[in-house]
């Protein structure tokens, strides 16, 4: 157990993510003997395992207690580590919405439409994997949509080759697609009403409503704010570009 658990972890830091399908990554998700082997040896370094049921991939992030330690001579640490401009951090927050909200939704129901077809076995299939259900979005349509938002072209290209570098997105042709970290580096729970009811509410066809007062929680792979104006993520991933 203590060589696979080393193992599994030097995997993840020399790859930054594995797939969930991955060996010792399934073991990690099963065993809860080796996952608290893994857990611990990564706490002793200040580092934990970031994983959820929605995404394809696992990764390594510091822990909340780490990141001032690491980060804190560095201007930008408490908006990102990545050193990706205001505009950057924004064009990654539509890319989650317009990409992950719709895919986990599809998840969900997914799973949903078999728990209301009543199996006479009582036995639910597993939830799709992301690659089943995610579907991009057209590099023009985002363009259109919000280049003027964004810097413009020139700027929305740059900011967009940094993701694409760091894992967050792929591009195929005209196609952003959802790359192994986008669903791994966002709070869900506290991000979706804002999103959808706030920031981005024009183009989920949803009218604005005041949102109860959320307090920020901060993961380290959560993003903490959606103003598209001045947003601030908190993705302390282990590994960077």
């Amino acid at each position: 157990m203590t060589e696979d658990a080393q193992f599994l972890i030097a995997r993840l830091l020399a790859h930054q993510t594995l797939r969930r399908e991955d060996k010792l990554v399934k073991r990690a998700l099963s065993d809860e003997l080796f996952r608290a082997d893994v857990d611990a040896r990564l706490k002793a370094c200040g580092m934990k395992f970031i994983d959820n049921v929605y995404a394809d991939h696992v990764t390594l992030a510091l822990t909340r207690d780490s990141e001032s330690k690491v980060f804190g001579t560095r201007e930008t640490w408490q908006n990102n580590n990545f050193s990706l401009a205001r505009d950057g951090v924004a064009l990654l927050v539509v890319l989650w919405s317009l990409i992950i909200l719709p895919k986990r939704e599809r998840q969900e129901a997914h799973q949903l439409a078999e728990e209301n077809q009543n199996d006479m076995f009582g036995k639910d299939k597993p939830m799709p994997r992301a690659e089943d259900t995610s579907i991009g979005i057209s590099y023009r349509a985002l363009l259109a949509d919000f280049g003027e938002k964004l810097g413009k072209k020139t700027r929305m290209d740059m900011n967009l080759g940094q993701l694409v570098r760091y894992g967050f997105v792929e591009r195929k042709a005209d196609l952003i697609v959802e790359g192994p970290l986008l669903d791994l580096m966002m709070d869900t729970d506290t991000l979706k009403d804002r999103i959808i009811n706030g920031a981005l509410s024009d183009i989920f066809k949803i009218p604005v409503r005041t949102p109860a007062l959320i307090e920020p929680i901060a993961p380290i792979s959560a993003a903490n704010g959606i103003d598209l104006d001045e947003p601030v993520i908190d993705n302390n991933t282990s590994v960077e570009e």
